[in-house]
This record gives C-alpha cells, structure tokens and sequence, in this order.
C-alpha cells in the first residue's frame, strides 16, 4: 500500500488507450432507454449509440453510478494498484449527482483516503484535468501536488459548444442558463457555454457555418493571446463539419496540442446529434510539468 490511484467517469472522454496510458480508471454513467439500461461507453457503444438516437422515437435517460457502485469501484481501484489513496476527477456537481454519489461512497470507506475533485466542466473539461492529476501522479507529486494542479488547470479551463437543437438539452432537464435562448431560436443554431460548472447561453448563429466560427472568435477573445496547452474538438460521428472546425482552430488558436473524439452517449443524449465541444486551457505557474 502507498501509491496513489487517479480515477474519472466516462463523461471524461477519455478513450481506452489514453486512460490506460495513464493509468486512470474510469467509471461508467448509465443510459437508460425503454426497458433497457446501458453502462456508458461499455455495454452501449457511441455509433450504436447515435444511430438509435435518430431512429427511435422515445427518449434516453441518464443517471450517475450508485453510492453501491462506487464502493464496488473504489475497492476494485484500490486492489488493483494496490493504493491506499484515490484521487477522483467527475464532471461538474451541478450537472449530475455522480460526485456526491462518490462522496456517499466515500464515507463508507474510511480504509481508503478517497480525495474528490469537482472538475466543475464535462467531456474533455473533465478529461483534462484528469490527465493532469494523472501525469502529476506518474511524475511522483503528492496528494496535496495533484489536488493544486488538478484546481489550477480548472481555474483557465474554456469550454464553448455548438448545438444544432436545444431539444436535447431541454428533454434532458440540464439545459441551465440556456433556457432564455428557448423560443427565440427558430432556425438559429445555439451557442452554449460552462460558467461555474452550470451551462449557460453564449448566443445564436444563423447557420452551422457561423456558429463554427462564433465558436473560434469567442475561443480567441478568451485566449487574449495566448496559446492554449491543449485543445479538444469533441463531436458527434459522421459529422462533415468537424474538418472545417479543425483548419480554423489550426489556423487561429494554434494550439500546443490538440485531441479530437466522439461524445459518449450519455453526453450524447443531452447534446444531440451534431453537437460540438471546444475545450482548451492555457498554461499557468505550476501546472506546465504535468500538462
């Protein structure tokens, strides 16, 4: 015992090869649809995923991981790399229950020393940090190093998104802040937002094309000009306007490195089909080792 394990949920977007890499494990949400419930990313995998989500009339659910569940993982956790302590990185506590139901598990736990982060973000906003927190882990930092790191890089994290419908996000009930752009879009696209870990409007284009580029200008407003460390393009299969997002991002943010990936499904079902992420932060004094 000693070692230190970094954990995250599926919403993180990490793919399998990137959390094993790291040596993060990864628990899944659920979906649930009819009669059926699925493990996110696992017993429903994403083009299945979207494929049903255009072809059936009813309408997906999700739900966090039990306080049950997490027992089950942290132990599992634990075993596996024979640590005595776990860092956790979820999504935003103000999307979903997933972190307090880790804090209930928590609790049932007190042989582990079991230290919760509230990424206050979702899909690669979570994943960032978790790789963060993770590569500070592998470096030899200890709790209190990956904890700073891990809230440092949640200080400049962006998240901006592009939607064809607020329908998803309405059905889904987390639509947030974005609920004043209902009524007025007709055949506007919306523009989304992450402020405090609550989604939030950031306006209405015309056309794809527009809120695409909305998207850049806002990301270059908020850089101020800087660099972004890492930037994520996170978007639904088959969409053909992923490479156009790409040359702009290329062309103008410049980024250090860039990541591109499906959104889960349970991302999936309050998003819809084309939605889009733009995820990025920026360096800043004692994160840039692990970044």
């Amino acid at each position: 015992m000693g070692r230190i394990a970094v954990v995250t949920d599926s919403t993180a977007n990490l793919t399998p090869e990137l959390a094993q890499a790291h040596d993060i494990s990864v628990i899944p949400l659920n979906v649930h649809w009819g009669e059926e419930t699925y493990l996110d990313g696992i017993t429903l995998d994403i083009p299945t995923f979207y494929r049903m989500l255009q072809e059936r009339k009813d309408f997906p659910m999700t739900s966090q991981p039990s306080v049950g569940d997490f027992m089950t993982f942290f132990r599992q956790v634990a075993e596996r790399y024979e640590a005595d302590t776990i860092v956790g990185v979820f999504l935003s506590s103000l999307l979903s229950g997933t972190l307090a139901s880790a804090i209930q598990a928590k609790a049932e736990l007190p042989e582990l020393r079991i230290e919760l982060h509230d990424s206050r973000s979702v899909s690669m906003g979570v994943g960032f940090q978790a790789l963060v927190a993770a590569r500070a882990n592998q470096a030899g930092a200890s709790v209190e190093e990956i904890l700073h790191a891990t809230a440092k890089v949640r200080s400049r994290m962006e998240l901006l998104i592009a939607l064809n419908t607020l329908e998803y996000l309405h059905r889904g009930g987390r639509i947030g802040g974005a609920a004043r752009l209902l009524g007025t879009l007709l055949n506007f696209k919306p523009m989304l937002t992450m402020e405090g870990g609550k989604i939030d409007a950031l306006g209405k284009a015309r056309s794809r094309r527009k809120s695409l580029e909305s998207l850049v200008a806002e990301a270059l407003k908020r850089l101020a000009g800087r660099r972004p460390v890492e930037l994520a393009v996170m978007h639904t299969p088959e969409d053909p306007d992923i490479s156009l997002l790409l040359d702009m991002v290329k062309e103008q943010l410049q980024p250090q490195q860039i990541t591109t990936g499906l959104l889960s499904p349970v991302l999936g079902t309050h998003g819809g089909p084309g939605a889009i992420g733009l995820v990025f932060y920026t360096e800043s004094n004692g994160i840039g080792t692990y970044a």
